[in-house]
């Protein structure tokens, strides 16, 4: 074995990680929900398991027009949705969110979102009536009831002040007012992994689990109410919630430190939230690209890869974008047209096919333990839940466009989850904008059964 061949081998041996591995990260993530759907134990979980006030799926009879607000990243959606049971009409437009509002202040961050609001309802002649809406947010959140949700830590490079410890939906509100516009009748909030839950439970009334692999990573479930300690409501019928369990915070509190690298850390302690989504900065598209970057760069260091000639733009921290991750896995046998491109743009030159084929092996170890590691968070879901049959519904970029993902996550989830419980991954087509509005609209049907 040549020297070269050695050096990478240790360098990506760390990100190779093993059944054995997997299932006793498994078991320690369960012993993570247990505690956190205990009050008594919850402050000691690194995952909080936030039951979300919503309590039941669609069943197909809810009819009406319906507003979504679908905010999580640096972009936003509104949408309008017609329900007519199984069918539905959907129009939608995306609006951006500039850095500076992203870190500034929240009133500006919630005018912002108001105004948009307002100019699109003019656009689809709305202006004048109340309609109910659905407001997906998509960071972690204590929720209070099904219109109160109160931010426990911005994500994803959020950073607005005066947001952190409040309800989103009364900020919501008061720019609505301001603006003149509090007649919008917000009846739910929920983050994206619940949105994606409902959207495909739409499609097929068997999910009962919702997980995100994009920019962030999360997940969330249905739960009996008589497991959830922290539940202090009537438990009227159903008797059953859905958990956010904001599994991206897993390992926060040390617990899985035995499969961080090197990569992982260095990421973490220059991050804007250091210490905090631990298990989420392994696995997500924020944070993908830049591991990536950050072992060429070490490479390059030993001299191992570009003869050690790396690019002011190389050198650069989250230049390394994750969707180039999903390129360069695109590239089929030996020719490596995507690896190239992807370089050009890193402003490499003269690279060999050799380098190449180095920089596809750093991109496969990364995004495959990204989605074993999910697969494992998966699997501990579906052992706990002991269903016979669940429908995941998966959204994200990360799944959505790597070439590999659902492959590896397929196999490995059937691997790691007992053979008595079958499963199926669901693309969610229309995203956990038109879930908001479902939930919203599930809580008129439900208010008008009474």
């Amino acid at each position: 074995m040549s020297k070269r061949i050695k050096i990478i081998n240790e360098t990506l041996k760390p990100f190779m990680l093993s059944n054995e591995i997997l299932q006793k990260i498994s078991g320690i993530l369960l012993d993570e929900f247990e505690k956190g759907l205990d009050p008594d134990r919850n402050s000691l979980s690194s995952v909080k398991m936030y039951p979300t006030f919503v309590r039941d799926v669609p069943n197909g009879t809810e009819e009406g027009t319906f507003l979504a607000l679908d905010l999580g990243g640096s972009n936003f959606r509104i949408l309008r949705i017609d329900l007519h049971g199984k069918l539905y009409y959907m129009t939608s437009k995306i609006y951006e969110i500039p850095e500076s509002i992203m870190t500034g202040t929240g009133e500006a961050l919630f005018d912002h979102i108001a105004k948009c609001l307002e100019a699109h309802l003019r656009y689809l002649g709305l202006h004048n009536k109340t309609l109910p809406l659905g407001f997906t947010f998509s960071f972690p959140c204590i929720q209070k009831g099904l219109t109160s949700a109160l931010l426990v830590s911005w994500t994803k490079g959020f950073t607005c002040s005066d947001v952190v410890g409040e309800d989103v939906v009364q900020l919501l509100r008061a720019a609505l007012k301001r603006r003149g516009n509090a007649d919008i009748d917000i009846i739910a909030v929920v983050n994206d992994t619940t949105g994606t839950l409902m959207s495909c439970a739409h499609t097929n009334r068997e999910c009962r689990i919702g997980l995100i692999i994009g920019t962030g990573n999360n997940a969330c479930y249905m739960e009996k109410l008589e497991n959830v300690g922290t539940w202090t409501l009537d438990r009227d019928p159903p008797d059953q919630v859905i958990i956010n369990t904001e599994w991206g915070a897993f390992g926060d509190n040390e617990c899985i430190e035995f499969i961080r690298t090197t990569f992982d850390y260095e990421l973490d302690e220059v991050s804007l939230n250091k210490g905090k989504q631990i298990f989420e900065k392994m696995i997500s598209g924020m944070y993908i690209g830049e591991i990536v970057r950050r072992i060429v760069c070490h490479l390059s260091n030993e001299k191992e890869i570009f003869k050690g000639n790396l690019s002011e733009k190389f050198n650069t921290p989250y230049t390394f974008k994750s969707k180039y991750v999903s390129y360069i896995e695109s590239d089929s046998g030996e020719i490596m047209n995507e690896a190239k491109a992807v370089l050009e743009k890193m402003e490499i030159k003269d690279a060999t096919e050799e380098d190449c084929a180095i920089l596809k092996r750093i991109c496969t170890c990364v995004s495959t333990r990204s989605a074993h590691l999910v697969s494992a968070a998966v699997a501990t879901l579906l052992n706990k839940m002991k269903r016979d049959y669940t429908v995941i519904g998966v959204d994200g970029s990360v799944y959505r466009y790597h070439p590999h993902f659902k492959n590896l996550m397929q196999e490995k989830i059937k691997e790691l989850t007992d053979p008595k419980y079958k499963f199926e991954l669901m693309l969610s087509e229309d995203g956990s904008g038109r879930g908001a509005a479902l939930v919203a609209a599930v809580a008129v049907r439900t208010s008008e059964e009474k």
